[in-house]
């Protein structure tokens, strides 16, 4: 019996390897260590809790990161903000719909269609200016849009689904 080639043996043990470890998406979640900041609920694929998939800190800082600057009406002057795409969010839950209900820790509730997060570069930011957000100062988390990038986005509809305060995604 003859030996595959060097290059094909490569190319099987990579692929191994990358079924073995998976893209960072596709893993089932592990749960949260820590507190839970943030549920994502309703329609996910991917779930380590009994409704959804539940995140501590930890595990929004290791989805890729983004930061954006932007004006809002809560703030005298732009403001930088960091934290995780949406849409990567969305994708590490398995998220399946069309809208995701954000709901903060006061209740207020607001509908995002997830066709915004495929659009735009819609944040769910815990750091302002580099900084934690405190409950009192609109965190631990906060529905950020990028306002100066997409002027279009500067009306009473998107501004009202910049949610702060945010501790729940349910998807439908």
């Amino acid at each position: 019996m003859s030996r595959p080639p060097a290059r094909r043996r490569l190319l099987w043990l990579l692929a191994c390897l990358a079924a073995a470890l998976g893209a960072p998406a596709a893993r089932a979640l592990d749960p949260p260590a820590g507190r839970i900041v943030l549920s994502v609920t309703g329609e996910v694929a991917r779930r380590n809790a009994g409704e959804g998939a539940d995140f501590d800190l930890a595990m929004l800082e290791r989805l890729p990161q983004k930061s954006l600057t932007t004006a809002t009406p809560w703030y005298p002057s732009p403001r930088r903000f960091t934290g995780v795409l949406l849409r990567d969010l969305l994708a590490a839950a398995g998220a399946r719909g069309t809208t995701a209900r954000a709901i903060a820790l006061n209740d207020y509730q607001v509908d995002i269609p997830l066709a915004d997060a495929e659009r735009h570069d819609v944040l769910i930011a815990w750091l302002l200016d580099g900084q934690p957000m405190a409950v009192r100062d609109k965190g631990p988390l906060v529905v950020m849009y990028p306002f100066d990038s997409h002027p279009e986005l500067r009306d009473a509809v998107h501004y009202g689904r910049a949610a702060w305060q945010l501790r729940r995604l349910d998807i439908r």
